[in-house]
């Protein structure tokens, strides 16, 4: 009866409020989910005026795409728009969130707290803990329409019913295929069909050039920019970061010069400027229907987020890729562009060093080691880290052997805790070995699980899709009742994609004083041949372009010992790691102060 009565409250006249006349009027925000909390003023962030005004039934545009960074107030201009629904236009609306539990956190974080903090909006939900409320953390009805909150890993939330509002928020974090059944914003943009005066509204902090679904968008739109003008000379601009500077490295001295005048800007001068900037539109041939925004974090209101913060966190992650691609994606809210082509193992076999395998170079380092797992053998690379992501291949292994039998792990564990000859007779131990669980998944818990109490073990498996380097680990271990144990083992994914891209990028230095140059020893062509085994591609599914690795040869093992020792060293922290911690580090010494009795060697790998 509710998706009836929707359906025709979809046809009442529209309402003389826009959204952003309808916030200034009725919306509080909340003490627990924002920073300012008390009456919205649209006045504060003006650039979210125009992008709030097009979901407004009076506006034509029937799309609005918004490519923003972060600290910009996307997610507010959204729940503006709920409010409004639910005041001024009820009808059906799906809400979409990357996954479903993150709808429910956004339900509870954010849409709880709308309903609670306004009045007109609490008057037209019912309390939850009514019995006949209709009101549940995925569903809330209101007179004349439902809004509903899913993931768009839920094939079935995004096929429950036909919608007139859809929500889709940060689309780059959705997986490419929803339970199997296609891409979850094509479902999702599919429930609005039926209604001729439909609104979508499409949010994202933008990811990787070529498969970011907001930058798709976005293209497909009349591009719009907010032009701000200079306090000095009037002329109207797009705010650009190499006009952002500073002196020193100091980020207090940030600054903006304008391109025109060359005056300098301070940051609080942004208040007039935002007041007066416009949206105008960079492509005319498209039909009017689609809008699409793209705002940077240097337009932040002054009090949120400063330029003197964006060029901290610039000179903070210039020299890391994936600290650099968090930023340009979410400060400048621009798509990353993978540089890394494959490497040429020639060349890498070329440039060979003549220090001895099994043995540590000069300088403050740490080891780690990544284990592949194969049906006879398990291969190992020990990798030791120095500042800057420099690395330094130690040694290669293979332990022929089945893995189901005690044999192949009785040598892994000799490996582990075998002690590395340094400088000056210092001894050094791995500090953390990542084994894929891929393969023998039970054999790899049951040899985690016995070294557990060293704290350098960790069980891993690829992930293709994922979209940070190292997640959150799940737990494994489960009692009889079917209960995970806390203190149980856990398994950890490895963004294996994200980890090659690095990798490639990092294989591409030539110059070895540079960050992140990669040293190896006197390995056997093979070696190399593994190490670039893969080569990353772009297809296009279904509409949509998405980049995937492939084999380019048939052997890439030392490519995934690599990708786990790093993903090892990503564990330890060492990318957070400041130079007193690098420092204080003296390398990991083994507890033993005797020199080992043999330095290990490679029995494959090392011939010329």
């Amino acid at each position: 009866m509710i998706y009836a009565t929707a359906f025709y409250a979809g046809l009442k006249p529209d309402p003389l409020l826009k959204v952003s006349e309808w916030s200034d009027e009725y919306r509080v925000l909340s003490q627990t989910a924002s920073s300012e909390p008390g009456k919205w003023r649209t006045e504060r962030t003006p650039y979210l005026k125009e992008v709030m005004d097009s979901l407004s039934p009076s506006s034509p545009v029937e799309k609005v795409i918004f490519m923003k960074g972060a600290q910009i107030g996307g997610t507010e201009a959204g729940n503006n728009w709920i409010g409004y629904i639910i005041d001024q236009t009820p009808g059906p609306m799906l809400v979409v969130q990357p996954t479903v539990e993150m709808g429910k956190r956004w339900s509870k974080g954010r849409f709880a707290p709308l309903i609670e903090n306004t009045p007109c909006l609490k008057d037209k939900v019912k309390d939850p803990r009514s019995r006949d409320s209709g009101n549940t953390v995925q569903s809330k009805e209101f007179p004349g329409g439902i809004v509903v909150i899913t993931g768009a890993n839920s094939s079935v939330g995004l096929r429950s019913m036909p919608v007139k509002y859809l929500f889709l928020d940060e689309i780059d974090a959705y997986p490419g295929d929803s339970s199997g059944e296609g891409d979850p914003v094509l479902l999702s943009i599919a429930r609005t069909n039926t209604f001729t005066r439909r609104k979508i509204f499409l949010v994202s902090t933008p990811t990787v050039h070529g498969i970011s679904r907001i930058e798709k968008e976005f293209e497909s739109s009349d591009k719009r920019y907010f032009f701000v003008p200079c306090p000095q000379c009037n002329y109207y601009q797009v705010l650009k970061w190499p006009q952002i500077k500073w002196e020193n490295n100091d980020p207090k001295t940030a600054h903006y010069v304008c391109i025109e005048c060359k005056g300098k800007i301070e940051n609080h001068q942004k208040i007039d400027m935002l007041a007066k900037g416009e949206w105008r539109a960079t492509d005319s041939t498209k039909d009017g229907k689609t809008a699409g925004f793209h705002i940077s974090s240097l337009y932040s209101p002054v009090g949120w987020y400063s330029w003197s913060q964006a060029v901290a966190e610039f000179l903070h992650s210039k020299d890391n890729e994936q600290l650099l691609k968090v930023w340009i994606n979410t400060v400048l809210g621009e798509t990353w562009v993978d540089r890394g082509e494959v490497p040429d193992w020639k060349h890498l076999f070329e440039r060979r060093e003549s220090y001895t395998i099994g043995t540590i170079p000069e300088g403050e380092v740490v080891l780690t080691a990544g284990v592949d797992v194969q049906k006879d053998r398990l291969e190992v690379e020990v990798v030791a880290w120095g500042k800057g992501r420099k690395s330094w291949s130690i040694d290669y292994q293979v332990f022929e052997g089945d893995p189901g039998a005690k044999v192949v792990w009785n040598k892994l564990s000799e490996l582990l805790n075998h002690h590395f000859l340094g400088p000056h007779g210092v001894e050094y131990t791995i500090s953390m070995m990542a084994v894929d669980a891929g393969y023998a998944t039970q054999e790899v818990y049951n040899w985690v699980r016995s070294h557990q109490g060293s704290g350098r073990v960790m069980a891993v498996k690829g992930i293709n899709k994922a979209l940070v380097p190292l997640n959150s680990p799940s737990r494994v271990d489960i009692t009889v009742s079917g209960k995970k144990l806390r203190r149980g083992m856990k398994l950890w994914p490895v963004g294996v994609s994200i980890l090659k891209s690095e990798l490639f990028q990092l294989l591409n230095i030539s110059q070895n004083e540079e960050a992140g140059y990669c040293h190896f020893p006197e390995y056997s062509p093979e070696y190399f041949k593994q190490l670039t085994a893969e080569q990353l591609i772009t297809k296009v599914v279904k509409g949509y372009t998405k980049q995937e690795w492939q084999k380019i040869r048939d052997r890439n093992e030392a490519l995934d010992c690599r990708i786990y020792a790093r993903a090892a060293s990503i564990a330890l922290g060492i990318d957070r790691w400041q130079e007193a911690n690098w420092n204080s580090l003296a390398g990991e010494k083994a507890e033993s102060k005797k020199k080992s009795e043999k330095i290990r060697k490679s029995k494959w790998l090392h011939e010329k």
